[in-house]
This record gives structure tokens, C-alpha cells and sequence, in this order.
């Protein structure tokens, strides 16, 4: 239908294309079929997925190497669930460690306390180490009728006031083992504003503050700290600790003291452990008390700091209300240092008497127990310079 430029001796000229229409009459030729088309596949509907499936997460891209080839290690896949679970191990580690702060500020707030300890005119200054007063009072206050007769203390009317059966000096130094040093009750010796008596006369007429000055004047010591149990409360600290186990070299057999020991290793219930460390029917009277005291102190803190009891709640928790309950502190002590005092005694000690010069019959006093001078002067010089006692001055 169209036509085209042909060249023909140098020269262009049109040529019209034939003419491929039909003859007239003759039908059009049929035009070339065209190659099937495939259909499209018909819709078939999403899949709905189970009730609770959650479809997997894309794939996390792997980030490209560095400039030094390494390629950085993937991202956490949740960070988010991380940080909430180190959210709830700090809530909980802060819990667990303002629960034993929140139950000592507590139980400190329900100690007694009382002035058992203040400046007067030649007070020994203070020295190195910290020393402790500790007194068992026999008073029978919050004892019923039936609980004097259970723990066998007889009537206070007999006693003739307060007095202390057992007095301890304990030296706690900055080194080494604390020395633990009983001074007999029976010592003849100067109490302020009385002249000479027995020691435990001195708590009878002045109570906590007399006794500790009697101590700072006849050792030279400078009392940091002071705290008394009477006879009640003794028994119970024994029994909220489910009695104490001890290790008799001999039998014991005192109705005075409400006790009928074996010799032999033996649990101590609260009113046996009292009447163990009152008792005088040894041969040694007074003396095998003495020793008999540190011995069960010794074997007391060291079950009261022993894994099996601070770990035990149901344990640790009654007997530090049983302290708080019974013991009578200074103004100044508080449930902390009685804390430090169990820690300092609850390993190796020094057990010892003072240096002890014989016994003498008085007028007005009765039997009474002289000290040695001499020895017991370098005795405590040595705890006054927070030096060890020399052995030769320590008595077994």
C-alpha cells in the first residue's frame, strides 16, 4: 500500500508498492491465529492461621562486615524482655537487702536501755581495743511464781536485791582473738562512795552505772560498752535457739540450781543452761563456775552465728527478738553492736580469770576473794596497750 525510494543510475525515484488487495469477489484471506494465552490461576483465599499462632519474625538482616573484615555480632532478639527482667532482679536483690536494715533498725528500737555508762572525775582515758561489760543479773523481773519455781531462782526477797551472779570484762582488740576475763562476783574490792565490799555489792546498791565504775577503777580499763541479761531472758535466748550442746567433764548434780547433769556431751534446754552456769556444787565452787560460764558463752555464740541459724529465719528472727526483749544495753549501744560483740567471740578466745591471790574471812563481807595484785596490774596494763596477755598470767 505504500511505496519505497529505489535507487536507479545514481538517481532516487518512487516505486508505489502492488497492490495486495483481493480481486474484486474474492474473499479476504484469514487472518494468522494467535498463540494461546495462558489463564490466570484462579484466586484462592489466605490460609487463616490457628487461634494463639504467631507468625515468625522476618529475617534479621546480617549487618555488614566492618572496616577490620569482622562481622558484628547479631542484636539481642528481645532487648526489651532483658532490661524487664534485670528490672525485677534489682527489685529484688533491694528488697532482700533492706529487709534485714529495715529488721534491725526495728529490733533496735525495742532494746532497753539504760545510763549505765558516764564521765566522772578520773575516768581511765580511752585505750586501744574496745572493751565490754557484761552482767547476768538475778532479777526476777517478769517472772511469774511459776517460772521462778521452773528455773529453780528462789524468791527475790531471799536474794537481797538485784545482784549480778556473773561478770565478764570482754576485750575486743584491732588483731587477734578477743580475751574473755571473768571477774568473781566475791572479788574484795574498792567500790566509789562505799568503801571495800564485794564486787556484786556494787551493782546491788548503784545497779549498771555503779558496777561499771567499780570495773574502770579497779582494772583501768575504759568500759566502751555494757549490757545485762537477767534470769529470765537467758533461758529464753536458750530455748530460741533449741537449746545449746555441751560437753560435760563431770556430773552435776545441784537442787539449788534445779539440775541433775551426766557427764558426757548432752543439748542443754534454757532452764539447764541456767542452772549450769549458776551452779557451785563443783569442787571448785565459784571457780569451776567462772569457767563453766565462758565455756557456755563460747558454745551460745557460736551456735547463734553458725550458718544454720542466720539462715533460718524461723531461727534467727526469735532470737533476735529474744535479745532485743531481754537485754538491757547502754544509751549509747545499739542491736549492731551487740552484733559485732557475737562476731568477735563466735571463733578462737582467750579464756581466762583475773590472776586471782587467795581468799580471806572479813567482817563485815563474809568470804571474800583477793586478787593479785601484781599480776593482775600487768594483767590488764597489757589489755590497756591492746597488747596479748603474757601466759604466764592467764589462768586455765
Amino acid at each position: 500500500m505504500y511505496g519505497e525510494n529505489r535507487e536507479q543510475h545514481g538517481r532516487r525515484r518512487w516505486v508505489p508498492a502492488p497492490d495486495r488487495r483481493p480481486a474484486p469477489g474474492r474473499p479476504l484471506p484469514e487472518p494468522a491465529p494467535r498463540p494461546p494465552q495462558p489463564r490466570p490461576a484462579p484466586h484462592q483465599p489466605r490460609p487463616i492461621p490457628p487461634l494463639g499462632h504467631r507468625p515468625a519474625a522476618p529475617a534479621r538482616p546480617v549487618p555488614p562486615p566492618n572496616r577490620r573484615g569482622r562481622t558484628p555480632p547479631p542484636s539481642s532478639p528481645a532487648p526489651h524482655r532483658k532490661h524487664r527482667i534485670g528490672r525485677w532482679l534489682l527489685v529484688a536483690l533491694l528488697i532482700l537487702a533492706l529487709i534485714p536494715i529495715g529488721s534491725g533498725i526495728y529490733f533496735d528500737t525495742t532494746l532497753q536501755r539504760v545510763a549505765a555508762l558516764g564521765d566522772y572525775s578520773g575516768r581511765p582515758a580511752q585505750g586501744g581495743g574496745t572493751n565490754w561489760l557484761l552482767a547476768g543479773s538475778d532479777s526476777r523481773a517478769g517472772l511469774s511464781a511459776a517460772e521462778e519455781s521452773q528455773l529453780s531462782t528462789g524468791d527475790i526477797a531471799d536474794a537481797g536485791g538485784e545482784r549480778s551472779d556473773t561478770i565478764i570484762l570482754v576485750h575486743i582488740p584491732g588483731s587477734g582473738p578477743a580475751t574473755v576475763v571473768s571477774l568473781p562476783r566475791d572479788s574484795y574490792v574498792p567500790i566509789p562512795g562505799i568503801g571495800r565490799d564485794k564486787l556484786n555489792a556494787a551493782f546491788a546498791a548503784g545497779g549498771p552505772k555503779l558496777l561499771a565504775q567499780t570495773v574502770e577503777t579497779i582494772t583501768g580499763l575504759r568500759i566502751d560498752h555494757f549490757a545485762k541479761i537477767g534470769f529470765g531472758g537467758f533461758a529464753g535466748l536458750v530455748d530460741d535457739l533449741g537449746g545449746i550442746d555441751m560437753c560435760l567433764p563431770y556430773a552435776v548434780d545441784d537442787p539449788l540450781a534445779g539440775i541433775d547433769l551426766p557427764a558426757g556431751c548432752q543439748r542443754l534446754s534454757g532452764p539447764q543452761a541456767l542452772g549450769f552456769v549458776r551452779s557451785r556444787a563443783t569442787p571448785r565452787a565459784d571457780l569451776d563456775r567462772m569457767n563453766n560460764q565462758r565455756l557456755f558463752l563460747s558454745a551460745l555464740l557460736h551456735k547463734a552465728s553458725s550458718p544454720a541459724t542466720l539462715l533460718d529465719p524461723f531461727t534467727l528472727f526469735p532470737m533476735v527478738a529474744g535479745i532485743a526483749d531481754n537485754v538491757t544495753v547502754d544509751n549509747g549501744d545499739h542491736i549492731w553492736d551487740l552484733a559485732s560483740l557475737g562476731w568477735a567471740l563466735h571463733s578462737d578466745i582467750v579464756a581466762t580469770t583475773v590472776p586471782i591471790g587467795g581468799f580471806e574471812n572479813t567482817a563485815d563481807s563474809g568470804n571474800v576473794l583477793l586478787w593479785d595484785r601484781a599480776r593482775a596490774g600487768a594483767f590488764f596494763d597489757a589489755l590497756a596497750k591492746d597488747r596479748p596477755v603474757p601466759d604466764d598470767l592467764i589462768t586455765r
